[in-house]
């Protein structure tokens, strides 16, 4: 406890740049003092305590001591200047907080003394009118929790995944709301895989439509390595999502099954239905990933076949331009002596034998399909 009350003395001042969606909380704040904090609530018995817009983490937290309930706060991008203050009230590992903080986590489940901490990778589906070598199919954020037996802290980095509809729709439902902060973690982490599940199904129509166009017979031809540059960011699109997915398989089994004095029953029995839909994910994740590395050869090898085909025809032409080469090459070699150079009709016949000659290795060539 010792690090975390030394948090406030090893911190960085705070940034100046002024926040996105600060939503409904302390609108009389002053505008060159920015706070991390969009929304803090007290619930008790599964319903919105009603409380001042200027009420602090540090205020609600008192609250619930003294009456009850639970307390769940929203941050979006908070500084260590301004997470300190909470991390020292509700008793954050400094560990978990350093992470908080500095974003860029891979998903997880930790568990301290008094808390767990999870992280969600949010993806976000980029909707473009046609894929390119230089789309951006897929955005990231990420969504830190701390779950506590009388709290619920949310740390949420990037521009996606606001949580303001998910705070809403729980409200909307007392009853699942009464069973505490589990209730919540369920809810985001339910919130989180339905967006994977959504960008999965997006994601097969990128990868369906870089299928047809590979495979299509009457597609024409295409600058050389476009679809190569395509399929190759599609699947960077789809590694990205295949890292925020496949880690958190594993944090997801042990909520649905091993038991946590922090977790509900009632609500840990939800989260098989949550890990069951990200397995699902997983497996989309990985055969799409396969696919593309399957297109990806089947795009190289029909680019080597091109550059084949090309070399034949090269070839054929220059097999066909050789016969005139070669007469052109005796009877320019200007010797005194040399037969038929006094013939009346030595042209004629010499130029009517090449044409032949050269016609004839055309109609082979094309036959044999060189040309």
């Amino acid at each position: 406890m010792s690090m975390i009350r030394d948090l406030r003395a090893v911190v960085r001042p705070s940034r100046p740049a002024p926040r996105k969606d600060t939503g409904a909380y302390d609108t009389t704040r002053d505008p060159a003092s920015p706070s991390a904090v969009v929304d803090c609530a007290v619930y008790r018995d599964g319903t919105r305590v009603e409380t001042p817009k200027t009420l602090t983490p540090q205020e609600a937290m008192r609250q619930v001591r003294r009456d009850g309930g639970f307390v769940w706060i929203g941050l979006h991008e908070p500084t260590e200047a301004e997470f300190a203050g909470i991390a020292t009230e509700f008793g954050l590992h400094p560990l978990a907080v350093e992470d908080a903080v500095q974003a860029h986590q891979r998903p997880k489940l930790e568990r301290y003394d008094d808390s767990l901490f999870t992280v969600f990778k949010t993806i976000h589906y980029v909707d473009h009118d046609q894929l390119t070598a230089n789309s951006e199919v897929v955005e990231t954020g990420e969504v830190m929790c701390f779950t506590g037996r009388d709290f619920f802290i949310t740390v949420r980095h990037g521009g996606q995944g606001s949580l303001r509809a998910l705070r809403h729709r729980l409200q909307d439902d007392p009853e699942l709301l009464a069973k505490g902060p589990s209730a919540v973690l369920h809810a985001i982490a339910d919130h989180v895989v339905d967006g994977y599940i959504a960008v999965a199904s997006a994601l097969q129509d990128d990868v369906d439509e870089v299928e047809t166009e590979v495979f299509s017979p009457g597609r024409g031809r295409t600058p050389r390595g476009t679809d190569a540059g395509r399929i190759y960011q599609l699947k960077r699109e789809v590694m990205e999502f295949r890292r925020a997915v496949s880690p958190l398989l594993r944090p997801m089994q042990l909520l649905s099954e091993r038991p946590m004095r922090l977790i509900d029953p009632d609500i840990q029995k939800y989260f098989r239905d949550v890990a069951d839909h990200l397995a699902r994910v997983q497996e989309q994740v990985i055969a799409f990933d396969e696919l593309l590395n399957s297109i990806l050869q089947a795009n190289l090898a029909q680019a080597s076949v091109a550059q084949n085909e090309d070399m034949r025809k090269i070839t054929a032409w220059a097999a066909i331009i050789a016969v005139p080469t070669m007469v052109c090459g005796v009877y320019g070699m200007n010797f005194k002596y040399m037969p038929e150079l006094h013939w009346k009709y030595g042209y004629p016949v010499i130029m009517g034998i090449t044409v032949a000659i050269c016609l004839g290795i055309h109609r082979t060539l094309k036959r044999n399909g060189w040309l």
